[in-house]
């Protein structure tokens, strides 16, 4: 038996549902590849795309083909891994800290408290962009706690965290359209921010966020396992010896740093984190050590595949990922509500 069988075949001295979820990573690995692929290949405009791949791999890019595969296709595609999988990943942190599974980024605001850090940089401090992260990540942590407190001293009910993430969200989206109306000319593409999109993204301002996703996610699967208690409840993890607060507040950190280096690049995508962690735990259970990884790669997936819809649905012209997702995100927000109704 080859070692590729040994590794596949279930037999009586392996678990069953551990294998199932190596089955699901490597599912994830082989989509986030070929949604990759398929990303560089395809676009509005056709390419000579085996031509263009030889010419970079022999360290040219002299033609307009791999110009475009260079400039264009290569950043788009590593900024909608990077969106995505940081995304999703801090869907699964926010539904952990606030025990509610309806929870996201975008939709308790976090995200539009990312866009205001964003967008309050660039009208104020224009060639500091290099820090368009750390604003960023900043407002995101700024919504996060704010929604957390009100929703604490409200008693925190499912349904209450998330009416007070409404709140709080628009609020922050009226603060972003305020700057946008006194610096309309600090915020490049501005419309397409506000629903989140990957055009015109550069790798000079995709590493910056890649660092901060980067440590995100690391430190999220060496914390995976205090997520798994943090998620039984606060009075049962407290029992077990957990400091509660402290690991909320921790994971609200990690949190915001990914949704927040999302959106200095790719703007105010929405539902990637509450569509994807919802579909990777019907693969995986509950066990965050798989949870994360798994879901960090659906994203990926889920963006890119949107991406490339959205590239070359509609040619000559394009439609924003953002809008996509909604259309995605939107209706299955709906049945989540509708299905637990009776559990607010």
């Amino acid at each position: 038996m080859s070692i590729w069988q040994k590794f596949f075949t279930p037999n009586s001295s392996r678990n069953p549902k551990r294998m199932g979820k190596f089955h699901a990573l490597f599912v994830m690995l082989a989509l986030l590849a070929g949604a990759f692929f398929l990303s560089l290949y395809f676009g509005s405009a056709s390419i000579r795309f085996w031509d263009a791949l030889g010419e970079l791999l022999r360290g040219e890019a002299v033609s307009s083909d791999s110009r475009i595969l260079l400039y264009l296709r290569l950043p788009r595609a590593l900024g909608a891994v990077l969106a995505g999988s940081a995304l999703a990943v801090a869907g699964v942190l926010i539904q952990a800290v606030l025990q509610n599974p309806m929870a996201a980024p975008n939709i308790i605001g976090v995200n539009s408290g990312a866009g205001l850090g964003a967008v309050l940089l660039l009208a104020l401090f224009p060639s500091a962009i290099a820090y368009l992260p750390l604003a960023a990540f900043l407002g995101a942590i700024l919504a996060c706690l704010c929604i957390y407190f009100i929703s604490a001293s409200m008693g925190a009910r499912r349904t209450t965290v998330i009416l007070v993430g409404i709140a709080v969200g628009a609020i922050l989206n009226a603060g972003i359209n305020t700057v946008k109306t006194l610096f309309p000319d600090s915020i490049y593409d501005a419309e397409t921010f506000m629903v989140g999109g990957l055009s015109g993204v550069t790798l000079a301002r995709l590493w910056p966020a890649a660092v901060c996703i980067g440590i995100g996610f690391v430190l999220s699967l060496l914390f995976a396992r205090d997520a798994d208690i943090l998620s039984l409840g606060g009075d049962t993890a407290g029992s077990l010896g957990m400091n509660v607060k402290g690991t909320r507040f921790l994971f609200l950190i990690l949190a915001s740093m990914l949704a927040g280096a999302a959106v200095s690049f790719a703007g105010l995508l929405g539902f990637v984190g509450l569509v994807v962690p919802h579909i990777c735990r019907y693969f995986v259970g509950q066990n965050h050590r798989w949870l994360i990884p798994v879901s960090a790669l659906g994203g990926a997936v889920l963006v890119l595949l949107c991406d490339l819809l959205c590239r070359i649905l509609f040619v000559p012209y394009e439609i924003p990922v953002g809008i996509l997702l909604s259309f995605v995100g939107g209706p299955f927000f709906l049945i989540l509500l509708l299905r637990r109704k009776d559990h607010a």
